[in-house]
């Protein structure tokens, strides 16, 4: 599957047309991960987005405390990061393989530097962005 495919089944860029995914897909790039490998730590500054192709992550809050706490499990189709891609903040938990992973990689400074290039890129990802907040308060309310 190409990286353009692979950004298509991100919800985040359902919208998105071929030629802005094409767009995208010039500053992604593919890595690898073995086993046990960090992808990203909690508390380290956000900038990158990542898609798992194959192999699975766990998702630990508190990995380096007394009682780390395993939030979730990823595995292929499934991603995290994407609001790294708009805000830059600290990353809320840690990633680490569980086993050989490949992952598709955003980094923001490409994902900004497509928008500049091209706004639409940003108005077709709004109505994804507002159904998601809308989830995470309905969320918050139960």
């Amino acid at each position: 599957m190409s990286i353009e495919d692979t950004l298509a089944q991100v919800p985040l860029f359902s919208q998105l047309s071929r030629r802005d995914l094409r767009r995208l897909a010039r500053g992604a790039v593919s890595r690898h991960f073995g086993k046990g490998d960090i992808i990203v730590k909690e508390g380290e500054q956000a900038v990158v987005f990542y898609f798992v192709g194959s192999g699975s992550a766990e998702v630990v809050k508190g990995a380096e405390g007394t009682s780390p706490r395993v939030l979730g499990t990823l595995g292929p189709g499934d991603f995290f990061g994407e609001m790294a891609l708009l805000d830059n903040y600290l990353r809320s938990a840690t990633v680490r393989a569980l086993e050989d992973t490949e992952c598709v990689v955003l980094s923001r400074w490409d994902f900004l530097g497509e928008l500049r290039t091209s706004p639409s890129i940003a108005v077709q990802m709004l109505p994804v962005l507002s159904r998601r907040l809308r989830e995470a308060e309905a969320q918050l309310a139960t």
